[in-house]
C-alpha cells in the first residue's frame, strides 16, 4: 500500500493529452573522415546528456511543472538522452492570462498550470559515408495532461537549438468531461502550429502546413530561407574553396535540406 506522501496529487484534473514532437535538424558539410569525426565531437559536446537535462527542466518550467524523476545517459560513439517524469507546478500566484492561446515565452518565470507529464529527448549525430554531409537531428517530446498545451514551451525550445530544419507535430488525444458530463475532445482552438511560432522566427523559414482538423492531429515543417555556405562548413570558410568547389558542396547541402524538408529522396 502506498502512504499519501508516496502518491502525487493531482489537482483540477483533466484527461486531455496533448503531446507536442519537435524534431530539429543541423547540416554541415565535411570533407575529411577527421573532419566528420570533429564534427560529431562538437555536437556530442555541444547537446550532452547534461546540457540536454538543463534545457528539458527549463521547459518544465515554462509549463509549470515539478521535476519527480530524471534520467539520463551519453551514448558511445555518440548521441545522449534524457528523460524528466513531472507533476503539476504551483499555480496559486499564476496570472490568469496565462491560459491564452499563444506563442509561450521563453524562461524567465513559471507561470503555467500543468496536471502531469512526460518530457523527452534524444539526439541522432550521423553521416553519409560518401557526400561529405553531416547531419545532427534532436527529437523532443512533450505530452502533457492539463488545462495548457506543451505548444507554450515551443518558442523556448526553437532558440536553444542551431536548427536549419524543424518538423513539428501536435495531437490532442482522449477526452475530458465538463461539469455538465459533456464530452470535450479538445479545449482550445488551433488550426495550425505556426500560431505559437512568434512572427519574427516564421520570417526566417519556408513553411508547409499538413492538418487534419477533425482528429486534432497537427503537423508543420520549416526550412531556413537563408542559405550562408559559412554556416555549413566545419574548421573552414567558403573563401578557401574554388567556385566549382563551393558549388557543388552547396549543391549537396541543398539536397540533403530539401530531401529531409519533403520525406523523400531527391534524384
Amino acid at each position: 500500500m502506498l502512504t499519501p506522501q508516496q502518491r502525487i496529487e493531482l489537482h483540477g484534473f483533466n484527461n486531455l493529452t496533448k503531446s507536442l514532437s519537435f524534431n530539429m535538424y543541423d547540416i554541415c558539410y565535411t570533407r575529411t573522415r577527421e573532419e566528420r569525426e570533429a564534427y560529431l565531437e562538437y555536437i556530442d559536446e555541444q547537446y550532452n546528456a547534461d546540457r540536454l537535462t538543463n534545457i528539458l527542466k527549463d521547459v518544465s518550467d515554462i509549463i509549470g511543472a515539478h521535476v519527480l524523476n530524471i534520467a539520463k545517459q551519453d551514448y558511445e560513439p555518440q548521441g545522449a538522452s534524457v528523460t524528466l517524469l513531472v507533476s503539476e507546478g504551483p499555480v496559486a500566484e499564476a496570472p490568469k492570462d496565462v491560459f491564452e492561446e499563444s506563442p509561450g515565452p521563453l524562461p524567465d518565470s513559471v507561470v503555467m498550470h500543468l496536471d502531469k507529464s512526460h518530457i523527452t529527448v534524444h539526439t541522432y549525430p550521423e553521416y553519409h559515408p560518401d557526400e561529405g554531409i553531416s547531419t545532427f537531428r534532436a527529437d523532443i517530446d512533450v505530452s502533457t495532461c492539463g488545462e495548457i498545451s506543451p505548444l507554450k514551451a515551443l518558442n523556448y525550445l526553437i532558440h536553444s537549438f542551431d536548427t536549419d530544419i524543424m518538423i513539428m507535430d501536435y495531437r490532442v488525444r482522449g477526452f475530458t468531461r465538463d461539469i455538465n458530463g459533456h464530452k470535450l475532445f479538445i479545449d482550445h482552438n488551433i488550426d495550425s502550429i505556426q500560431n505559437y511560432i512568434p512572427d519574427e522566427v516564421k520570417a526566417l523559414f519556408d513553411m508547409i502546413d499538413v492538418n487534419i482538423y477533425q482528429e486534432n492531429i497537427f503537423h508543420t515543417k520549416c526550412k531556413l530561407k537563408k542559405f550562408d555556405l559559412n554556416n555549413y562548413l566545419f574548421g573552414y570558410t567558403a573563401e578557401e574553396l574554388s567556385t566549382q568547389e563551393q558549388m557543388a558542396i552547396t549543391g549537396k547541402l541543398r539536397m540533403e535540406m530539401n530531401e529531409i524538408f519533403y520525406g523523400k529522396n531527391v534524384h
